[in-house]
């Protein structure tokens, strides 16, 4: 098979490529909208379709037209699909639903600045809600974190997949700097003692909600629920 850019998702038909559009929290410009437009019909892209982690993906790329795709769309392209930071999917959060509590959608951009594309053993699926009725999908993410009146709830080691798992609730009540702080160290915990390819929710099962506590006990800004 041809060398094609790092990226460049293969599917099903084994000729033709998707190529995806990073849009943090789901958020996207005119320009950019307009600059996907323009690409679709340049390269006669067959099907635009907007995925389940809120991303734009152009699907059925021949092989010789990427490099000229992911030129055009420049820094706005994702070009990592190995073990990393898949997406950061929110709601619309206090800026703009009735029910919001917490502005979801700049929690999305601050964390998608710091971690995007960043390598990790397993890949990592970031879920964040304006509100208790979670429609970030927060509980099923690899790390959910939830709004409240009183702050954010922040989750980690769940999934939705073929073994789906609630992830587990490790602090409530936080502030957005002590979400920022606590994400950082259950990242660099996941990072120093996770297998290759091991997601976060049998990451979990294998060492335990009881240990990741017992481990990050000084560390959690907040005190740590019970199990």
């Amino acid at each position: 098979m041809a060398d094609h850019p790092e990226g460049a998702i293969l599917q099903r038909d084994g000729k033709t490529y998707a190529v995806m559009a990073r849009s943090p929290g789901g958020l996207v410009t005119p320009e950019l909208l307009e600059r996907i437009a323009a690409i679709a019909r340049t390269f006669r892209v067959p099907e635009v379709k907007i995925t389940s982690g809120q991303r734009i993906a152009l699907i059925g790329i021949p092989g010789e037209d990427l490099a000229a795709v992911f030129e055009e769309l420049g820094t706005d392209a994702v070009r990592k699909t190995g073990p990393c930071i898949r997406y950061f999917q929110s709601c619309p959060g206090n800026r703009n639903c009735r029910n919001g509590t917490q502005d979801s959608l700049g929690l999305a951009i601050r964390l998608e600045s710091l971690y995007r594309e960043k390598p990790f053993p397993g890949k990592i699926k970031i879920g964040i809600s304006g509100c208790p009725r979670c429609c970030g999908e927060s509980q099923t993410r690899d790390i959910g974190i939830l709004g409240t009146l009183n702050g954010w709830t922040l989750f980690f080691g769940g999934n939705s997949g073929t073994r789906p798992r609630f992830g587990d609730l490790l602090a409530k009540n936080l502030s957005t700097d002590e979400v920022l702080d606590l994400v950082s160290r259950l990242l660099e915990y996941y990072r120093m003692h996770a297998g290759p390819k091991e997601r976060t929710a049998r990451f979990m099962e294998r060492i335990t909600p009881e240990t990741l506590r017992s481990d990050l006990l000084n560390q959690i800004p907040c005190t740590p629920l019970e199990s």
